[in-house]
C-alpha cells in the first residue's frame, strides 16, 4: 500500500503540523482489530471457497463464500465479518441453517451442532448488497465502479486496511490466512476478470455473464483478494529464478498493450534483485501477474495491481527529491517488494503495518543498489528523509485496527538502513534479509518477532533502536562537544537505555564508530579542525553541538 505523500505538506517540518486529535476506540473497532476475541480464537481458517457475481448496472453484488475451519479449542459462536451496507441472506452448515446475530460489521453464527477440537468443518455463507464505493482507492476501500477512456466498464477492489469484508464474508483479520483459497467471479462477458493464483476455468453462463475461477494454492492474507474486471489484453513471459521457471502474466487494458511491452521488462530486473536480498519469489506455484488498474496500484499477492501510467518514478514524480527514482517504475517496484513483505510475511496487527511498509520502502532503495549501485542506494533513501513529518509514531494501539503514522514508509525504512550501518556486515544484512523470509514464510507473525529476529541474528539488541524509531517522533541527537582533540558525546532526546552505535567522519575523511549512551563520554580524537567532525549520513539521527559547560 502506498500514502499520498508527494504533497507539499509531506516536508513541512513537524512543529508546523496541527498537533492530532487521539482517537477514541469503540466496540466494533474490538471486534475488527481483535484476533484473540472469543468469536475469533477457537477455530482456524483452512479454506475459502469465495463466488461472486458482480453486476455493473447497479453496482450490487451478490455470492457465497464456503468457510472451511478446524476447531483449535472448544467454541460456540464463529465470528464472521461483512461490512454495512451489506446483508447475509443465510447460512448453512452440515446441510442445516445456521442461527445468526449481527454485531455493527460483525455476525455471530451458532451452527446447532459445534464442531469438536481438532474438527474441520464448513459453514457457507450466502450474501448481497451493494458495497461501499472506495471514494479514494487505494486509499480508501471498496469497489470502484468507473471506465476506461473507451468508456467501457472498468472495475476494481480495495481493501488494505479497512478489511477485505467491505466486499465478501470473512474472518477479517489478518493473523489468520486460509491454506488456499478459490476466487470464482462473475462478470459480464464483455469483460475479462483477473485474479489471484491461476486461472483454472472460464465458464460462459446463458445470461450473458462468464464465470473466471482462479486458484491459489498458497496461504493469502484476505485483503490481496481483489475483482479486477475490463478489457484487459495478455501476454506472458517467464524468468529462470532461484526457485526455478517463474510465469510472468500481464494484464494491460488492450490499448495499452504496446506501452505495457516497453515498462513491464523492469519487473524481470526488479524480481532478479528482490530474489537476491530477500530470497526466492514466494508464490511460484501461484505464479506474478501484473493488471492494470484505474488507481496507483496494490500488493495483491500473485496479482499485483499497477496504475503508474506506463512511466517511471510514482506518478511522474520522484519523492526522494534525488532524481533516482526517475529511473525505474515505483509501483512496480515498490508493490512488487510486498510479495516478501507484507504477503509471504504478513503482520498478524494492522499496528505492525511497519513489517509491510517500512521493508518495501526499503526495498526501494535496495532496488536503486542493484542498478546503480551501494551509493546511489543509500543516497535514495536518506532523500526520503524529506517526506518523514514526526507527527505520531509508526505504532498505535493494538487489537483495534489502528493503523500508525505514514511515517513507516520513509522513516520505518531508513530505520532499517541505519541498522544496515550497525550492523556493518553486507553479507550479514542480506542473510538477515533473506532469513526473515525463510524463517517465517508464508506465516503471520507480531511486529516483536521480527525485531527479536532481527536482533538476535545480527549479534547485538537493538530493541532500544526499534523502540525508538517506531513508537516516538523523536530523532537521535547527538550532542557533541570538542575541545582540541576531546571529543565529549551523548545522546538526548531518547529512550531511555538508548545506546546506539554511530559512525563519525573525523579529519581527512577518517572515521570512528562512537558508542555513545545518555550519559556524556570523552575520547581523544585526531581532528584537525572542529568543521571537519560530522555524522555519517546513513544514520538517520541529528546532530547539535552543546554549548561549552553543559
Amino acid at each position: 500500500m502506498r500514502i499520498p505523500v508527494f504533497v507539499a505538506a509531506a516536508v513541512v517540518a513537524a512543529s508546523a503540523l496541527p498537533a492530532q486529535t487521539p482517537r477514541v476506540f469503540t466496540h466494533a473497532d474490538s471486534l475488527r482489530g481483535s484476533y484473540t476475541s472469543p468469536g475469533r480464537a477457537w477455530w482456524d481458517v483452512g479454506f475459502y471457497d469465495l463466488h461472486v457475481t458482480v453486476n455493473p448496472a447497479d453496482s450490487s453484488i451478490r455470492g457465497w463464500n464456503g468457510i472451511t475451519y478446524r476447531a483449535l479449542a472448544p467454541g460456540r459462536e464463529l465470528q464472521i465479518d461483512l461490512m454495512v451496507p451489506l446483508e447475509v441472506d443465510s447460512m448453512i452448515q452440515d446441510g442445516a441453517p445456521v442461527a445468526f446475530r449481527r454485531d455493527s460489521n460483525a455476525f455471530f453464527a451458532t451452527p446447532a451442532t459445534p464442531a469438536a477440537v481438532g474438527e474441520t468443518k464448513t459453514i457457507r455463507v450466502y450474501y448481497h448488497g451493494r458495497p461501499q464505493i472506495a471514494r479514494r482507492p487505494p486509499w480508501s476501500g471498496g469497489f470502484t465502479w468507473t471506465t476506461d477512456s473507451l468508456g467501457r466498464p472498468w472495475i476494481v477492489t480495495t481493501d488494505q486496511g479497512i478489511g477485505a469484508s467491505i466486499w465478501w464474508p470473512n474472518k477479517d483479520t489478518q493473523a489468520d490466512e486460509p491454506d488456499s483459497q478459490r476466487v470464482a467471479l462473475t462478470v459480464p462477458s464483455a469483460l475479462k476478470d483477473v485474479a489471484n493464483g491461476r486461472l483454472r476455468s472460464v465458464t460462459p453462463n446463458a445470461d450473458g455473464t462468464t464465470t473466471y475461477e482462479w486458484f491459489v494454492v498458497n496461504p493469502i492474507n484476505n485483503y490481496a483478494i481483489a475483482v479486477a474486471a475490463a478489457n484487459y489484453a495478455h501476454y506472458s513471459d517467464t524468468l529462470q529464478g532461484e526457485a526455478g521457471m517463474l510465469s510472468l502474466d500481464y494484464w494491460p487494458l488492450d490499448y495499452h498493450l504496446e506501452a505495457a511491452h516497453r515498462q513491464f521488462p523492469q519487473s524481470k530486473t526488479m524480481l532478479t534483485c528482490f530474489e537476491h536480498w530477500f530470497g526466492p519469489y514466494p508464490w511460484y506455484e501461484d505464479g506474478y501477474k501484473l493488471i492494470e488498474v484505474p488507481n496507483n496500484g496494490m500488493e495483491h499477492q500473485s496479482a499485483v495491481a499497477y496504475g503508474n501510467r506506463y512511466a517511471n518514478g510514482y506518478q511522474g514524480r520522484d519523492g526522494s527529491g534525488t532524481g533516482l527514482g526517475m529511473k525505474w517504475d515505483f509501483i512496480i517496484v515498490h508493490e512488487s517488494a510486498h510479495e516478501w513483505f507484507g504477503n509471504n510475511i504478513t503482520a498478524k496487527d494492522n499496528a505492525d503495518m511497519w513489517v509491510h511498509e517500512s521493508f518495501a520502502n526499503y526495498a526501494e532503495g535496495i532496488y536503486t543498489e542493484c542498478l546503480f549501485g551501494k551509493e546511489a542506494g543509500s543516497q535514495y533513501i536518506i532523500g526520503n528523509r524529506r517526506l518523514i513529518r514526526n507527527d505520531a509514531p509508526i505504532v498505535p494501539a493494538y487489537g483495534v485496527n489502528a493503523q500508525g503514522s505514514g511515517d513507516m514508509y520513509p522513516k520505518g525504512g531508513n530505520m532499517l538502513h541505519t541498522i544496515r550501518q550497525i550492523v556493518d556486515d553486507d553479507a550479514k544484512w542480506r542473510d538477515i534479509l533473506r532469513g526473515l523470509n525463510s524463517t517465517f514464510r508464508h506465516q503471520t507473525v507480531t511486529g516483536q518477532q521480527v525485531q527479536d529476529y532481527i536482533s538476535r541474528e545480527a549479534g547485538t539488541d537493538l530493541s532500544k533502536v526499534f523502540q525508538q524509531y517506531l513508537t516516538t517522533t523523536q530523532v537521535p541527537v547527538l550532542e557533541y562537544r570538542i575541545d582540541g582533540r576531546r571529543l565529549s558525546y551523548r545522546w538526548s532526546g531518547v529512550v531511555p537505555g538508548f545506546d546506539m552505535p554511530v559512525r563519525v567522519f573525523l579529519s581527512k575523511g577518517a572515521s570512528r564508530v562512537l558508542k555513545p549512551t545518555e550519559a556524556w563520554r570523552t575520547d581523544k580524537v585526531s581532528l584537525d579542525a572542529p568543521a571537519d567532525f560530522k555524522v555519517d549520513a546513513n544514520y538517520y539521527v541529528t546532530a547539535h553541538e552543546a554549548p561549552a559547560g553543559r
